[in-house]
C-alpha cells in the first residue's frame, strides 16, 4: 500500500527514539513532510523537521496537527526500568497524558488529520503462559495490563470527529538501530545468553521492517480501524529466542540463568526482572485476515538480520 497519496504532513510524536527514527527512515522517501514532535531542540533535515514540544501543554507545536494527514502517537517513558512506584506513576502519566494533549489538538484543528495510529502494548494481554492470544482475548491482570487498558482507553474516549483510529498492540520489535536487542545482543556476546528461567514463557516478536509498514498501510488504508495485535505470526519460546541470538552472534553456549539470578541482575541493570521471565503467545489474527504479509515471519532470520552489525564486530 503506497503512501505517496496522502497529501499532507505526518506528526510523529515522540518520534526521536529508536521507533521514531525507524519510521521516520521508512517513510521519508514516500511523504511530503514528516514532523517529529520531540522534547529535543527544533531542526531540519530533508523533509523531515523536528519540533519542539514538552508533551504535557498546548504551544506552537499544535499548529502542526492543523492540516496534516496522520498523527502517530508512540509517547511513554520506556519500561525497561525498576518499577518503583515513581516510575509506575512516570509510565502511565505519559502515556494516556500525551493522548489527551494530542486529542485537544486535534479538537481544535480547522481540518483534523484522518487518522490517529497508536502504539500500544501487547502487555496489555498479561502473563498466560503458552494460551494463544489474538485481539478476541481478554485483558490480563497486573502492572502492565492496567497501563495497556487506561493508554488505550484515553484514545477511545476522545473526541475527536472523523479522524479514524488505529491501536497497534505491540510486543517485542527486533531493529538494526537499538532497542531492547541491541542490550540483549551485548549480554550474548559477553557469554551471558543462556535460556532466561524455565524458558517456556513465549516472546511475541515484530521485525523493524513490517512494523514500519504497518504503520503506512495504516495511514493508508482506510478500512483499517480499531485494536491490532502487532507481532509476527509465530511466537517463539525464551529458550528457542536465546539460542538464535547466540548463533546471530557467534556464541554457541552460555549457562543458563535461573530465575533467581535474573532478579539480582536486574536489580545491578536497574530494570524489570518480569520483562525477561513473563510472556505471551501472541498472533496477528486481524492482520492476516486482512491479508497483510510478514516480511519476517522466522525469528532465526529477523534476529540475524537485526543483529548482523553487532556480529560483524
Amino acid at each position: 500500500m503506497a503512501i505517496a497519496r496522502i497529501s499532507g504532513r505526518i506528526i510523529l510524536a515522540g518520534g526521536s527514539g529508536f521507533l521514531g527514527r525507524s519510521l521516520a527512515k521508512h517513510l521519508v522517501p514516500h511523504a511530503g513532510e514528516i514532523v517529529i514532535l520531540t522534547r529535543g531542540p527544533a531542526a531540519s533535515r530533508g523533509n523531515v523537521r523536528y519540533v519542539n514540544w514538552d508533551a504535557q501543554s498546548l504551544g506552537d507545536w499544535s499548529r502542526e496537527i492543523d492540516g496534516a494527514a496522520a498523527v502517530v502517537n508512540m509517547v511513554g517513558k520506556s519500561v525497561d526500568c525498576r518499577k518503583t512506584p515513581a516510575n509506575k506513576k512516570i509510565i502511565l502519566e505519559s502515556r494516556v497524558n500525551s493522548v489527551h494533549l494530542l486529542a485537544r489538538a486535534i479538537a481544535q484543528a480547522k481540518n483534523p488529520p484522518r487518522v490517529w495510529v497508536q502504539y500500544a502494548t501487547a502487555h496489555i494481554l498479561g502473563d498466560t503462559r503458552d494460551e494463544i492470544l489474538d485481539e478476541s482475548s481478554p485483558i490480563g491482570r497486573g502492572f502492565a495490563p492496567q497501563v495497556g487498558l487506561a493508554w488505550e482507553k484515553a484514545l477511545n474516549d476522545a473526541a475527536i470527529g472523523e479522524c479514524r483510529k488505529v491501536i497497534l498492540r505491540i510486543s517485542f520489535v527486533l531493529g538494526r538501530g537499538g532497542g531492547a536487542l541491541a542490550k540483549l545482543a551485548m549480554l550474548a556476546r559477553c557469554f551471558l545468553g543462556g535460556t532466561v528461567g524455565s524458558g517456556r514463557q513465549y516472546i511475541s516478536w515484530i521485525h523493524e521492517d513490517d512494523l514500519n509498514a504497518l504503520v503506512e498501510r495504516a495511514i493508508a488504508e482506510e478500512s483499517m480501524s480499531g485494536v491490532y495485535i502487532t507481532t509476527a505470526p509465530n511466537p517463539v519460546t525464551n529458550r528457542e529466542f536465546m539460542r538464535e541470538l547466540r548463533a546471530a552472534v557467534h556464541r554457541p553456549w552460555s549457562p543458563p540463568a535461573p530465575a533467581i539470578l535474573v532478579w539480582f541482575g536486574s536489580w545491578l541493570l536497574r530494570t524489570d526482572p518480569e520483562l525477561a521471565l513473563l510472556g505471551r503467545r501472541c498472533v496477528p489474527t486481524r492482520l492476516l485476515a486482512e491479508g497483510f504479509l510478514f516480511k519476517y515471519n522466522d525469528v532465526a532470520r529477523a534476529i540475524r538480520e537485526s543483529s548482523r552489525e553487532l556480529a560483524a564486530t
